[in-house]
């Protein structure tokens, strides 16, 4: 058995990490791992510090069944109490030859000089065994071959806090994420897996699926990695994994179905523009895509990106996509009492139906199960705003292009297909409009005169411009532009109409 140990870092490893607001007048958010009391964490003389939040795209606000624990649709990440990032220390490189025969009986340390013939056995599951069974002490496997494994070390970094990201419910991961549903042919997806918001049966997502390392000092810098420690603090990349020695005699990999970044080209909230998506590493290097998700073959290494998130950030974990929003980008976009002031304006304008004259009135932000009897309704290729009404029903269309009527799993007065709009004559879907009930998906904090096609989530104009730009991973190679809200994919032209209303005839 040769082992050889390094104390090289294998990789620059910022890390992150989550923490409660001190705000009193708002809940608590659920604490990370190695948690502790809300007077720990918030002294009353130092306001906490937050690094960023993290929000699952197409949940409007909550998850289907509500926000719980650690599992909910968005999170926020504040600086610890006390630091719990690690950084690459010592590397091990364990062979395995082929001889029987170990002089030690049974090994007591691990043999470097002086044991030249091992047994395979004893000498390097006993190896493996003490560097992947230590809970006090993180290390990454790369197993190489049957008779070849690199085990690299890490060791406490005072500097960075981590966060993990991933769809098992262990302590360990701060942040569980579970899939989202879309849909590709015009309805709304529902926010979640299945009626809980829980796993789905065939989950794409990694238990560990990732890691973010956030600097303790300014400027705050997160940066973002692919897996997660696991109970025992282990990332284990089995025979199968893509992996790699690097020019400089280390060690990088990929996970199964990749961790997926996108930054966006110019400032998000100022100059929205996607970017370009890219995959990261376990050690954070950033590379082009590879031919499909889960292809042995990694993509060339991209040197002059880096995986350091900033303000607008969307992260792909195969199953879902989350957004990465800084304190200063949030500053821009609304908050739920100011979207509820929105609507408000909204319903003090008495927007009329133009064919029925009734009075139409968006629903309170928490009334998002039901279609209220009140509420407005859009044809989506002219976007004139009316109330409900059960005629102009294309029968020869019907089910070609239709659309769920929900905001979130509730029932609708009746099926819709394609209809005619009675001040235009144009035909097209005709669906109820709701509010984005998440204000960090909000390019800003302007008025909601537009909706995206086909679901009905009404936001700013900039809000439905930047977002219907931007191609969301979709299934092993697909990219679709989809509304953040629900996670449905764009359909028409732009992706989006300008609502039309009417004001009261008196």
């Amino acid at each position: 058995m040769v082992l050889e140990g390094s104390s090289e870092a294998l990789c620059p490893p910022p890390s992150l990490e989550l923490r409660p607001s001190c705000n009193k007048n708002q809940p608590s958010p659920p604490l990370g791992s190695g948690s502790q009391s809300h007077d720990a964490l918030c002294p009353e003389d130092k306001a906490p510090i937050k690094y960023g939040e993290l929000i699952v795209l197409g949940h409007n606000g909550s998850l289907a069944s509500g926000d719980k624990g650690r599992r909910r649709s968005r999170l926020a990440l504040y600086k610890r109490p006390k630091s719990n990032g690690v950084k690459p220390d010592v590397i091990h490189n364990v062979s395995t030859p082929l001889v029987s025969k170990c002089p030690l009986d049974p090994p007591t340390k691990f043999c470097k000089s002086h044991c030249i013939t091992l047994q395979p056995t004893e000498c390097f599951a006993n190896l493996l065994h003490k560097a992947l069974s230590n809970k006090s002490q993180h290390s990454i496997s790369y197993t190489l071959s049957r008779s070849h494994s690199v085990i690299v070390e890490y060791t406490h970094d005072p500097n960075t806090d981590m966060f993990q990201i991933g769809r098992s419910t262990e302590s360990m991961i701060d942040f569980v994420v579970t899939d989202t549903a879309s849909s590709g042919g015009g309805g709304q997806g529902q926010g979640g897996a299945n009626g809980e918001g829980g796993q789905s049966a065939q989950s794409t997502i990694s238990r560990y699926a990732c890691r973010i390392m956030c600097e303790r000092s300014a400027p705050y810098t997160a940066r973002i990695y692919a897996a997660g420690f696991d109970s025992s603090k282990n990332i284990f990349l089995g025979e199968r994994a893509a992996k790699w020695r690097t020019s400089d005699g280390l060690m990088d990999g990929l996970t199964t179905n990749g961790v997926l970044v996108m930054h966006p080209a110019g400032e998000f909230v100022s100059e929205p523009a996607p970017g370009v998506w890219r995959e990261i590493s376990v050690c954070g290097n950033v590379f082009a895509l590879r031919e499909t998700r889960s292809a042995q073959q990694r993509g060339k290494l991209v040197e002059n990106e880096s995986n350091m998130l900033q303000d607008g950030s969307l992260i792909d974990l195969c199953g879902a996509t989350l957004l990465w929003r800084t304190p200063s980008g949030l500053r821009h976009t609304p908050t739920l009492k100011q979207l509820e002031s929105l609507r408000q304006e909204l319903n003090a304008a008495r927007p009329q139906c133009p064919v029925g004259f009734n009075t139409l009135a968006f629903p309170s932000l928490a009334q998002r199960a039901t279609i209220d009897k009140k509420q407005p309704w859009v044809y989506m290729n002219c976007g004139h705003v009316h109330g409900y009404h059960n005629w102009g029903f294309r029968k020869e269309k019907a089910g070609s292009s239709a659309v769920a009527l929900t905001g979130g799993g509730g029932t609708a007065p009746a099926t819709t297909g394609e209809r005619e709009c009675p001040m235009c004559r144009g035909v097209g879907p005709y669906v109820p409009l709701w509010l984005g009930c998440e204000g960090g998906l909000y390019l800003d904090a302007g008025p909601p005169t537009h909706a995206f096609c086909p679901c009905g989530h009404v936001c700013s104009e900039k809000t439905v411009q930047g977002w219907s730009q931007i191609p969301l991973p979709h299934g092993t190679h697909a990219f679709h532009a989809a509304c953040p809200f629900c996670g449905t994919w764009l359909t028409g032209e732009q992706g989006h109409i300008k609502l039309i209303f009417q004001g009261p005839v008196d």
